[in-house]
């Protein structure tokens, strides 16, 4: 199944209190039960001005569904094609 990289603007997420990151979660989470399994969050990572999300879906339509359902922006959405970390360095 195909990994994606979602880009959120969200200006000072960065400064958020951790009851609002809660709330996005729970939020994210319950529209995630409604579209069904194919969908997954994997983790998001926080930064001053956007949360860069990453999720494993059968298709960006579907992520996009989950943005429009969640009131989530949903700026730029890439598939992950390889994933190097150390490792790779080696034979």
């Amino acid at each position: 199944m195909p990994k994606y990289v979602i880009e959120r603007d969200l200006p000072g997420a960065g400064q958020l209190p951790p009851e609002k990151l809660r709330s996005i979660s729970q939020k994210s989470r319950s529209v995630l039960e409604q579209l069904g399994p194919q969908i997954q969050w994997l983790e998001s990572y926080v930064t001053d001005d956007k949360l860069y999300c990453v999720y494993i879906s059968p298709s960006e339509e579907l992520i996009r569904e989950h943005a429009r359902r969640g009131g989530f922006p949903a700026g730029r959405i890439s598939e992950v094609r390889n994933v190097i970390d150390p490792t790779t360095a080696e034979k």
